[in-house]
């Protein structure tokens, strides 16, 4: 059977960033679309002492799902939660929310647990979401981790969320601390926030990504 080639400059298509190139039925047979999966960093921020930081466009109807990335969160002040809350149309970041919270730890002294944190979950609450609890300002201690968003530009279902992360307790715990709940609002989720529960964020890096 004889091998098929094709001539590069018979093609006419112009690469995309985060873009596929993909058949068509046109003469030159390529295009440019979307991968399936493919995640598309849409803006980054880095925290340098900032009481919030705030995601406040870009959070639409182009994706069905956001991912939030989180690297090296390091507290001013030591034994702060870090949480989020959600902007559903108006200024205020204050979405009804019901959640659920669980940490896995270990210590280094060893010795850990596993369980539920009741004091970390909301029940249609309007206040901060915690992501992770206790993180230390040691120079060494910080916390990574992500959180998901699906869906935030729907006016007819609750907006869910999901986060883990890995972080370094202000006792020198290693903790893994998973949360997941809804915005239960018909609103579209149009703004995010994040913030420690006192004191400022002294550095870390914050990404968005769409989800193709």
């Amino acid at each position: 059977m004889a091998l098929s080639k094709v001539d590069y400059n018979s093609l006419n298509v112009t690469a995309a960033a985060s873009k596929a190139l993909k058949w068509n039925s046109g003469a030159d047979g390529f295009e440019t679309g979307d991968i399936a999966g493919a995640m598309v960093l849409l803006e980054t921020q880095t925290a340098s002492s900032s009481a919030t930081l705030s995601f406040t466009s870009g959070i639409d109807s182009t994706y069905d799902t956001y991912v939030f990335k989180f690297i090296n969160i390091h507290p001013q002040t030591d034994a702060q939660n870090f949480q989020v809350n959600f902007r559903d149309g108006s200024t205020a970041y204050d979405a009804t929310k019901t959640s659920t919270a669980f940490q896995v730890y270990n210590v280094e002294s060893d010795g850990g647990g596993a369980g539920y944190t009741a004091g970390e979950d909301l029940a249609q609450g309007t206040g901060v979401q915690p992501l992770l609890a206790d993180l230390g300002n040691d120079n060494d201690q910080n916390a990574c981790g992500e959180l998901w968003l699906f869906n935030p530009a729907s006016t007819t279902f609750v907006k869910h969320y999901m986060s883990e992360f890995s972080n370094m307790l202000n006792d020198d715990y290693m903790n893994l601390f998973v949360v997941a709940g809804y915005c239960n609002v018909t609103a579209a989720i149009d703004g995010v926030q994040f913030a420690p529960s006192a004191g400022t964020i002294d550095a870390g890096t914050f990404k968005m990504y769409g989800v193709t």
